[in-house]
C-alpha cells in the first residue's frame, strides 16, 4: 500500500468525506492549519508532556476537516479540483495517469519526507530553525503536489464517467 492509499485509509475518506473535502473551506484550512502544527508540536519545548494537547487537538482537526464543510455547490476552484485530482492520482493504478504526474507526485513525496526528516531532527533536539525549516519545506511541497492534482484534475476530468461523477455527487 501506497502512502497515499494509507492516508485516506486512515482517514476514513468515503465518496460523502470526499464531496465534502472538496469545498474550498476545508483545502484552505487544511492548508493554514500547518504552522498550527507547528506550533503545537514545538509547544512540547514550553509546556512538557502537555503538549499531548495541542497535539491531540490539531490530529482531531485534521480528522473533522474534510468533513467540516458542505459539499461546494461547483468544482471551478482551484482547491476543489486538487481534491477531485488527488482522487484520479489514488486511483493511478486501476486507471493511469500521464507520467509526468506520478513522477511530480512521487518527487514531492520524497521532498515532503525528507524536510520531515529534517523537522523531526530539529523537534528531538530541540533545534528551531531545524524543525520550522523542515516543517515548512514539507508544507510547500506538500502545495506543490496540491497543485499538479488540480492540474491532473484539469487534464483528465473529460475522461472518465466516474469522475464527472465525483464532481456531482
Amino acid at each position: 500500500m501506497d502512502i497515499g492509499a494509507a492516508s485516506e485509509k486512515a482517514m476514513g475518506m468515503s465518496d460523502a468525506v470526499w464531496a465534502r473535502h472538496t469545498n474550498p473551506w476545508s483545502v484552505w484550512t487544511r492548508i493554514a492549519s500547518g504552522p498550527a502544527w507547528f506550533l503545537a508540536l514545538w509547544s512540547y519545548t514550553w509546556i512538557g508532556w502537555r503538549a499531548a494537547i495541542p497535539i491531540a487537538l490539531m490530529a482531531a482537526w485534521t480528522w473533522i476537516n474534510p468533513r467540516a464543510f458542505p459539499p461546494p455547490k461547483h468544482f471551478e476552484a482551484w482547491a476543489s479540483k486538487a481534491v477531485l485530482g488527488e482522487r484520479v492520482w489514488l486511483e493511478r493504478k486501476e486507471h493511469p495517469i500521464p507520467v509526468g504526474f506520478s513522477r511530480a507526485a512521487s518527487i514531492s513525496i520524497v521532498i515532503s519526507l525528507m524536510s520531515l526528516a529534517v523537522a523531526a531532527y530539529g523537534f528531538w533536539r530541540r533545534d528551531f530553525w531545524a524543525a520550522f525549516m523542515g516543517w515548512h519545506a514539507a508544507m510547500l511541497s506538500k502545495v506543490w503536489f496540491v497543485d499538479r492534482m488540480a492540474f491532473l484534475w484539469s487534464l483528465t476530468s473529460d475522461q472518465a464517467g466516474r469522475m464527472r461523477a465525483w464532481s456531482i455527487s
